[in-house]
């Protein structure tokens, strides 16, 4: 597959790049997806959130009344869950939420989430460049060439380019990282994504090992 190389005016150029079929065309599959962007979540999660149970709770375990007679329910401590300042049964404690993939799977997983992205056509190839200094309007000017400015958009870069990472870091629907450090979760939730020309080979190189 070949695609047509933009320059950063959003003009097409003369420039043409050949995709690869083992990168850019593989047969989705969705059960991949799934557990890579699962995983991915599952990573992201603290796990810190902890609760009181009753051996935790500070508080007399006085018998509130006695067992029979009052036409209440028994009682036999303030630390209770029933009560207000007691504790909560079968509450969370903290714990790792995160869980292991094989790496075929997890490349399959990614495979399939950039051929979506070249199947709905939502992938546009830039010739490379570079900010001399931070400047976050000339990298909205390169988004409104698009009309991307209003999209969430994945930006992804040959290497790590200090100046157009921090240019991007105010914008929120934008999302700037390097070819290697691709993974299904940021392809699949950015709805664009632009690859800059030298970042092709990159990914192509990252996958095909």
């Amino acid at each position: 597959m070949e695609l047509v190389v933009y320059n950063t005016k959003g003009e097409k150029t003369e420039k043409v790049i050949s995709l690869s079929e083992n990168v850019f065309e593989v047969t989705p599959n969705d059960h991949a997806i799934y557990l890579d962007a699962k995983q991915y979540l599952a990573n992201q999660r603290q796990g810190t959130h902890s609760s009181l149970e009753k051996s935790m709770v500070n508080g007399s375990t006085k018998k509130l009344k006695k067992q029979k007679g009052t036409g209440g329910a028994r009682a036999g401590s303030r630390k209770s869950p029933l009560f207000r300042g007691g504790a909560r049964a079968f509450g969370p404690h903290p714990r790792d939420y995160s869980f292991k993939l094989n790496k075929k799977l997890k490349k399959l997983a990614r495979l399939s989430a950039i051929s979506y992205k070249v199947k709905e056509d939502n992938i546009i190839v830039i010739e490379d460049f570079n900010f001399d200094a931070p400047k976050t309007k000339a990298f909205v000017s390169i988004l409104s060439a698009f009309k991307f400015e209003n999209s969430k958009t994945l930006m992804v870069l040959p290497e790590n380019m200090q100046n157009i990472v921090l240019s991007s870091r105010n914008l929120q629907k934008v999302k700037v990282m390097r070819a290697c450090d691709l993974n299904t979760y940021d392809i699949l939730n950015a709805k664009k994504m632009i690859l800059l020309l030298s970042s092709i080979a990159e990914i192509e190189k990252s996958f095909e090992n």
